[in-house]
């Protein structure tokens, strides 16, 4: 968290707040989508649509609710932000946080008589876990935190995650989850310092942690607002995963951050050789990432696949799909 503000905001809210900021992150993304019959050469195929509207998934917000206030259990998620999720092969879902409060959560009126449900002073907070999801309800917390800080003064945030093959072709599927790598630092750096992409790998069905991977280290980078960390979105298409990410740069000021892509084969996201990054002109490996033509506005939205649908905002440039390579 990055102040005490914040903290204590956050000691107030229960699982009915995630619920409503899941809506209200896709209610107000932009989506940039390339047309099947435009060329992604032609900038008129980057038309910006804004959602027209949206409704609170009263179900969802209402479990969240539930399992966040129920007091059973002392060690498991009471709330959590940087929400991410993936469907597993047998139906579950599995749910994604960064920072996250463990711990009890106190009825309503809290300490100064306000109306809010509440947390003590000794809540736990870890910089990540997962919660498990099935048929629609929230069942466990996998042991928190499910991705250990890498060093002293660093943490790790997950982002995007799919189930792939394990290798190329492998009938065996595992989960791959992005992290990202962030150092404590001083202001403008309240989130923390951009350092660098890993990639966790899962097994299935019992998400052990099998291994953490770096794909892109960007300590070398002088400027922290010129790092680029991967994983805000993931798409899959073609055989290929590709994956979006930015800077900070408004965090140094700058109007907008700026949006970048990588690909990856299929089966291969936790093998850093197999990155192929586009710099501009064209996919290279172990190159400096290319601006995307397109800009972020913030760290978090999502990409549309013309197969897909999914909604959200993507980076549009001239890069090229994987049939165009």
């Amino acid at each position: 968290m990055p102040d005490d503000v914040s903290a204590a905001r956050a000691r107030q809210r229960t699982g009915t707040g995630i619920g409503l900021l899941l809506v209200l992150v896709l209610g107000a993304a932009l989506l940039i989508a390339l047309p099947e019959d435009e060329s992604p050469d032609d900038d008129a195929a980057c038309r910006a649509r804004t959602v027209r509207s949206w409704q609170p998934d009263d179900g969802l917000t209402a479990e969240f609710a539930r399992y966040g206030d129920d007091a059973a259990r002392t060690d498991d998620w009471t709330g959590g932000d940087g929400t991410h999720s993936v469907r597993l092969p047998d139906g579950r879902v599995l749910w994604l946080f960064s920072d996250t409060y463990l711990g009890r959560v106190y009825g309503p009126p809290n300490p100064h008589g306000e109306s809010y449900a509440w947390r003590d002073t000794t809540a736990p907070l870890v910089r990540n876990s997962a919660v498990l999801m099935r048929d629609g309800r929230l069942e466990t917390t996998l042991p928190a935190p499910l991705f250990a800080d890498p060093a002293p003064n660093q943490w790790r945030w997950p982002v995007a995650a799919r189930v792939e093959p394990r290798s190329p072709g492998s009938s065996e599927q595992v989960v791959r989850v992005l992290l990202w790598v962030r150092t404590a630092g001083q202001a403008p750096w309240i989130y923390g310092v951009p350092t660098a992409t890993e990639v966790a790998t899962l097994s299935l069905p019992d998400l052990r942690l099998e291994s953490v991977v770096k794909v892109l280290d960007q300590q070398l980078v002088p400027d922290p607002s010129r790092r680029v960390l991967f994983g805000t979105t993931l798409v899959e298409e073609d055989g290929w995963t590709y994956v979006f990410g930015g800077d900070d740069g408004r965090a140094a000021s700058r109007p907008a951050s700026h949006a970048y892509v990588a690909r990856v084969p299929e089966g291969r996201l936790g093998d850093p050789a197999a990155w192929r990054y586009w710099t501009g002109s064209a996919w290279a490996a172990g190159a400096a990432p290319g601006r995307c033509s397109g800009t972020s506005s913030a760290g978090a939205w999502a990409a549309r696949s013309r197969s897909s649908g999914t909604a959200g905002r993507t980076c549009c440039s001239r890069w090229p799909r994987a049939r165009r390579a």
